[in-house]
């Protein structure tokens, strides 16, 4: 079975992001066939996502590498990601999420920003590597109480890009 890794770049634990990221992840995975297998909030390593060599933070961008599933998120801050999310991804070389599919996700407070992922996130983990095979997902945070109908639709937009196991 393939597998699938849920980082999230929110400084605040247990957000509204992971949340969304979530919510996706449980969505995506029997699509994908795959297994959720690795949760990674970065609120949770902020103390130590400095601290060059850390052998916790290095056994997770390997765990996270060797996913063939990855949905990575982010609040948006400044119009793109935030630094913990930066700080986290620069551990990866050039092509460090090769064999990797990835599915951005940003949470917005405003259709302002909806583009963000698409201008910033997509750039960066093509950079790395990552198939990146859909639109971002760009999250309405004020509207948090119509997760379900956000998620569905944007399954629905992209459901012809989805590599959907066989």
């Amino acid at each position: 079975m393939k597998t699938m890794s849920v980082v999230v770049g929110n400084p605040k634990a247990a957000s509204r992001t992971l949340a969304v990221a979530e919510a996706l992840a449980d969505r995506l995975a029997p699509l994908l066939g795959a297994s959720r297998e690795l949760l990674v909030d970065l609120a949770d390593h902020a103390g130590a996502i400095f601290t060059w060599p850390h052998d916790e933070l290095t056994a997770l961008t390997e765990q996270v590498a060797s996913s063939d599933f990855l949905v990575i998120a982010s609040p948006t801050y400044k119009a793109a990601y935030t630094g913990l999310l930066k700080a986290f991804l620069d551990r990866y070389p050039t092509a460090g999420l090769r064999g990797v599919t990835a599915f951005p996700v940003f949470t917005i407070g405003s259709p302002a920003h909806t583009l963000a992922v698409e201008l910033t996130l997509r750039p960066l983990l093509v950079e790395l590597g990552a198939s990146v095979p859909t639109q971002g997902l760009s999250f309405l945070t004020p509207e948090f109480d119509r997760l379900d109908e956000q998620l569905d639709d944007w399954l629905e937009r992209n459901r012809f890009a989805l590599p959907v196991a066989r």
